[in-house]
């Protein structure tokens, strides 16, 4: 792990937003929503999800939590087969960013260090990007990003490195100056994959032992980095 780091790229989910704290209250919503009322057809989906309806956390390997928007909608879509699969998509774009937000700390206070030492970030989230854009600009900080990049930007989704290497390009960075941070084994395969240094954040449902194989350093949250950053 030697090199300057001269940018940052954020997974969202689980990274720049606490999962569980974010995304489980909303998914036993959705859930709900979609079921119209039927409390077993709910559960089924919560199922289908590896979402814990009870505790409203999701599993570790819940396809959730990696997979692509409209991968995650292919799995609800059996479910309620009167939905077509677009409208269904845009309905849950629509809802999702409607959601009620939790950040491991507060961003702009932390995003302005970051303007401090000159690092352009970005985001690669394997969320769509309108609604990846809709979530940053509810907690005003949208403007701080040189690039928003979701599964549906044109580079595909993570753990290919296309969508990585998209914001080294467009920052005019050496991949290998990127620091890429997130909080599954998806990001840092991605950021692996596309050469970049690898950051693994806890603030997901990935424990330590988890990302500690794939990654250069685990960091409680990305409130950490600056400190780690100074440290290297």
């Amino acid at each position: 792990m030697t090199g300057q780091i001269k940018g940052l790229l954020f997974d969202k989910d689980g990274t720049l937003l606490d999962f569980d704290a974010t995304w489980g209250q909303w998914a036993a919503g959705f859930f709900e929503d979609l079921a119209q009322g039927d409390a077993g057809l709910s559960a089924r989906m919560a199922d289908a999800a590896r979402f814990d309806a009870a505790t409203r956390t999701f599993h570790p390997d819940s396809p959730v939590i990696a997979d692509t928007a409209d991968m995650v909608i292919d799995l609800l879509l059996p479910f309620v087969p009167h939905w077509e699969r677009q409208a269904l998509l845009e309905y849950g774009n629509e809802k999702a960013a409607q959601a009620e937000l939790v950040t491991p700390c507060a961003l702009p206070e932390l995003f302005d260090r970051f303007d401090a030492m000159g690092l352009p970030l970005g985001i690669a989230t394997n969320d769509a990007e309108s609604s990846a854009q809709a979530h940053m600009r509810k907690l005003g900080v949208e403007t701080r990003f040189a690039r928003i990049l979701g599964f549906d930007s044109g580079f595909g989704g993570k753990p290919a490195p296309e969508m990585l290497l998209a914001f080294s390009d467009h920052c005019g960075i050496a991949p290998s100056e990127v620091a890429m941070v997130g909080d599954s084994t998806h990001d840092l395969h991605a950021g692996r994959n596309a050469g970049m240094i690898c950051v693994g954040v806890l603030t997901g449902p990935a424990r330590r032992a988890e990302l500690e194989p794939h990654a250069d350093v685990v960091l409680d949250s990305i409130a950490d980095i600056p400190h780690w950053l100074a440290a290297r």
